[in-house]
């Protein structure tokens, strides 16, 4: 498991998360910081820069390092300096990984960038789940429960498979929201509804979730499911149920041609909206 970090505000709070997340999944966890590779050809001080670079980042690593032990003092902790963009990095190295953990404001070694712009690459191209950790101003403790978006396509049901493992992990309730009403954005920005692109159930969302909770049943007996479906548009329908949430799950299609650099639309939108952490689950769509 590999949590990605950058100087500036938030990562205590990221690194506490993903040490308590490792500790969850029983796994070492592996605390990234990216050095950008001088360019070909650059001047001596070009070089002089990358070093320091390196230097500032062995420092911040162990400073996080330390942090991670002391949040969980058992937990496997492992730095590593990376060199290169840091979203090409991290994304290199999810196809190894269980799990990648992110801030939202571009975490990773590039604190300029737009913002959550490493996190958006990661998310869209990583092989493994990828946890962004939105910012949270609640003051209440939050609810013991996990919430997935889900639809009814194969796809879909691979984010839920993945949902009901961290609802499982965490002990918690899994709520299962599912947007009856298909939105679609046209060319001209329009807000549309549109056909769904899978065979609706003839006997509806109802019975079709409740057959896909009953295949699950022996797996997590022990986790408790509630589904809700609405009417209005997914993503803030998503947005609304992550509130007070331990993690909201939603499924994205890992394209390939040109469609392979949009991240969907649903998991998109709550990566800026919700109100809790937002694990994004690739799936393979080959066009």
């Amino acid at each position: 498991m590999i949590v990605g970090v950058d100087r500036g505000p938030g990562p205590d709070d990221l690194v506490r998360f993903a040490a308590r997340e490792a500790v969850l999944r029983r796994r070492p966890l592996h605390i990234a910081h990216a050095i950008e590779l001088p360019v070909p050809g650059g001047s001596s001080s070009d070089h002089e820069e990358s070093g320091s670079a390196a230097e500032a980042g062995a420092r911040l690593v162990e400073h996080y390092e330390r942090l991670a032990r002391e949040e969980s003092p058992s937990l496997s902790v492992a730095g590593e300096l990376p060199m290169g963009h840091a979203a090409a990095v991290l994304i290199q190295r999810s196809a190894d990984a269980e799990l990648i953990v992110l801030g939202h404001r571009g975490s990773g070694g590039f604190p300029r960038l737009p913002l959550g712009s490493v996190s958006w690459q990661v998310a869209t191209h990583a092989e493994c789940p990828v946890v962004v950790m939105r910012p949270s101003h609640a003051a209440e403790p939050p609810d013991n429960r996990v919430v997935a978006g889900a639809d009814l396509d194969d796809a879909s049901l691979q984010a839920l498979d993945v949902a009901y493992l961290e609802a499982d992990l965490r002990g918690a309730r899994l709520d299962v929201v599912h947007c009856a009403v298909r939105i679609a954005t046209s060319p001209t920005g329009a807000i549309t509804t549109m056909a769904p692109d899978f065979p609706v159930p003839p006997r509806g969302p109802q019975e079709f979730f409740e057959t896909e909770f009953s295949k699950r049943r022996d797996r997590y007996p022990d986790v408790e499911v509630n589904l809700l479906i609405g009417a209005s548009s997914p993503g803030p329908l998503l947005t609304e149920a992550s509130e007070n949430a331990l993690l909201l799950v939603v499924g994205s299609h890992r394209r390939t041609g040109l469609r392979r650099f949009l991240l969907g639309s649903v998991s998109g939108e709550v990566l800026h909206t919700a109100h809790c952490p937002v694990a994004v689950v690739p799936v393979r769509d080959d066009d």
